[in-house]
């Protein structure tokens, strides 16, 4: 355990200058906008206002009031930063083993040759992938109640909703899946990540174990989870009929999921041990 916690540390260590800059972004670019844009805003609303010669009630009953989601769903300045890191750690499922294998010294055959289990390095890879997604997604959840206060700082009570943070995200489709509603959802969106990660890692593998032949292998273990993965789905489109309720469809979706976790990691272990020689 002490080894694989110390893999987990060492990978962290080497993503986390770029980890940095992604959460400087993120923080500069949110706040930055919700400032622009509640500014803009208020400046629109003054145009108005003294423009046409109306009332601050006369302008609220035609155009409305605004919340922070209308900012925060409609504007680049937060969702780009989000877009950034996800784009970010998505390469880096990928760049986590390939810069081991073609980076100075090939630094993978030293992790090989480490005096602990070799699948200890496919689960420290993957826990570290986890981790910066948690690391993340717990930053937006810290920004989300300052960004709110700045913008009931800028606009004034009588322009704006405030909205309780649960309903934000509940009208926000981005953050929804990011950040589930429900333990049940959480499990899900995070279940379905961790073994889609572990599927790609299982490819990459089979990609460096058999070289040309292993890309075509690759691709057949992918669509394979696949079907697993989706074979109540093929069943029911087969037969045209629905023979489970709801709860019992997610029971069913999460005991396939599993199977495919379950059959990447050993996939990996008998790659790693048998396939990858050092």
């Amino acid at each position: 355990m002490s080894r694989y916690l110390k893999l987990v540390n060492f990978e962290l260590s080497r993503f986390m200058k770029i980890y940095l800059v992604l959460i400087a972004i993120t923080v500069i670019s949110q706040i930055t906008g919700i400032i622009v844009k509640s500014k803009g805003y208020l400046n629109e609303v003054h145009r108005t206002i003294y423009g046409d010669s109306i009332s601050k009630a006369q302008y609220i009953e035609e155009y409305g009031t605004i919340t922070f989601m209308d900012y925060a769903t409609s504007s680049l300045w937060f969702l780009a930063p989000i877009a950034l890191c996800i784009a970010a750690l998505m390469f880096y499922v990928f760049f986590i083993w390939y810069r081991d294998w073609f980076g100075k010294n090939t630094f993978i055959y030293r992790l090989l040759l480490l005096p602990s289990a070799r699948l200890n390095v496919l689960l420290a890879k993957a826990t570290t992938i986890l981790l910066l997604v948690f690391g993340l997604v717990s930053i937006q959840l810290i920004l989300l109640p300052i960004e709110n206060n700045i913008f009931k700082w800028i606009i004034p009570l009588d322009f704006r909703t405030d909205l309780p943070i649960h309903e934000m995200l509940e009208q926000s489709h981005e953050l929804s899946v990011l950040i589930p509603r429900s333990f049940v959802e959480f499990i899900i969106h995070y279940g379905i990540g961790i073994m889609a990660v572990l599927v790609i890692f299982t490819a990459i593998l089979f990609e460096r174990s058999y070289r040309l032949k292993g890309i075509l292998m690759a691709i057949l273990f992918g669509l394979l989870a696949i079907v697993i993965f989706f074979l109540q789905d093929f069943v029911e489109l087969l037969l045209q009929k629905n023979y489970l309720y709801p709860i019992e469809h997610l029971v069913v979706r999460g005991i396939l999921g599993t199977i495919v976790i379950g059959l990447s990691i050993w996939v990996s272990n008998f790659l790693l041990n048998k396939k990858i020689n050092v």
